[in-house]
């Protein structure tokens, strides 16, 4: 889902998140993003805080194939907790803090 971006008083389907959560490599994705100045080379078409990081420099630090992390980065941005970003030929992924701050409260009142 591209630029699918969450307001502040959109319900988030909690099931399909905590299912995007359950993967190791998905929450580490989601930690990445957190600073990806920190942990992704510097890009030449997209700002790192603006636009996030490239799905190639995701992969390619994931050490997994490109369709497999094409999954993984589908199934965060399906749950609404990335917000995907295509320019200039790539795409590039940030997370989506207004649904991940939901998420958190969400959990927290179970």
């Amino acid at each position: 889902m591209l630029d699918a971006g969450l307001e502040p008083d959109t319900e988030l389907d909690l099931e399909r998140v905590l299912k995007a959560l359950a993967s190791a490599r998905r929450l580490q994705i989601l930690e990445w993003l957190k600073n990806p100045e920190a942990h992704f080379p510097t890009q030449v078409h997209g700002d790192p805080i603006e636009h996030g990081a490239c799905n190639q420099f995701i992969t390619d630090k994931l050490g997994v194939s490109q369709p497999a992390a094409s999954r993984h980065l589908r199934l965060l941005a399906d749950a609404g907790l990335l917000i995907a970003t295509p320019r200039k030929g790539w795409t590039y992924y940030r997370r989506n803090e207004a649904a991940l701050d939901q998420t958190k409260r969400r959990v927290g009142d179970l």
